[in-house]
């Protein structure tokens, strides 16, 4: 059995849990050698780039190449963005029974968008779980008070892992894409409610903040108060570096890395990866999925 954090009204409790699966391969899993692999945590953020019948890059066309992706990284922990119901439970059949879900629509329920974080069952437990909005409001399910041009919102979940046996909270969120108030706003937010947390337990934080790492207030307020670094300048091995919002365009080399996966300084990353996988010319998304292989303490 897992909470609820209390002091969420029960009408947001519509948290929705699916069935999810992975085969493992790919380049975060190739990383993952050696005498420590055991203790290592496979962790991806993805921007789904929600479920359209519009073509080209209808979900329709992309789900082959998003099966085929997620199936060879098997991500342990992946926090997904943008991410409809429907297209959900799409992957959830996809991958099958191993991994599951939890979130809630940034409407309520199974309303618009998600910030849904999956798990692997077999190595991770989900304890403890909670929603809030990034707003003046933060437990008002919907609300957006800082001019965002749509509501913004936080999935975390305190796990237990069941390889190490220890504890560690994961964090998943997607910033405006239009207001840098807003965005500077949610990230002062984010940061205050992690200072909240249980200071002895190390965090995961994964999302779309819409801006470029470095040299932009938002990442300065995430990482500036030393609690938290950005796996992909702190890991010992790279992939190259593409930008992560291609558009369906040609890839960006050396381009703004606007999706992060963000730890406690204590959490070693062994690699980081933006992964430019694609199947027959289709790309899953809009956005590259951004990978770590880390082991927390």
């Amino acid at each position: 059995m897992f909470s609820r954090r209390h002091g969420m009204r029960a009408a947001a409790a519509a948290a929705v849990a699916m069935p999810l699966a992975a085969q493992s391969g790919g380049a975060a899993e190739a990383a993952d050698s050696g005498p420590e692999r055991d203790a290592r945590l496979r962790v991806m953020t993805f921007n789904l780039r929600f479920a359209s019948d519009t073509e080209p890059n209808s979900w329709a066309q992309r789900r082959p190449a998003m099966r085929e992706l997620l199936r060879r990284e098997a991500p342990q922990l992946l926090g997904t963005q943008e991410g409809l119901y429907g297209q959900l439970r799409d992957i959830a059949h996809d991958l099958g029974p191993r991994y599951d879900w939890l979130g809630t629509g940034r409407a309520g329920g199974s309303r618009d968008e998600f910030m849904a974080v999956f798990y692997d069952t077999n190595r991770l437990e989900p304890l403890e779980y909670d929603h809030f909005w990034l707003s003046d409001t933060p437990y008002v399910i919907g609300s957006n008070t800082w001019g965002g041009a749509v509501v913004r919102m936080v999935t975390w979940v305190r796990f237990h892992d069941l390889r190490t046996g220890g504890q560690f909270y994961a964090l998943n969120t997607h910033l405006d894409h239009r207001s840098q108030p807003a965005r500077e706003r949610a990230a002062a937010l984010i940061t205050e409610r992690l200072g909240g947390l249980d200071a002895a337990l190390p965090r995961i934080v994964t999302g779309d903040f819409n801006v470029a790492a470095h040299g932009n207030p938002v990442y300065d307020a995430m990482l500036g108060g030393g609690t938290l670094v950005d796996s992909w300048d702190a890991a010992e091995r790279r992939s190259a570096q593409y930008a992560t919002f291609h558009g369906y365009r040609p890839l960006v080399p050396d381009g703004d890395r606007i999706d992060w996966i963000l730890t406690s300084p204590t959490v070693h990353t062994h690699y980081a990866a933006i992964n430019p996988y694609s199947r027959d010319g289709q790309f899953p998304s809009d956005h590259l999925p951004v990978q770590a292989v880390m082991q927390l303490p």
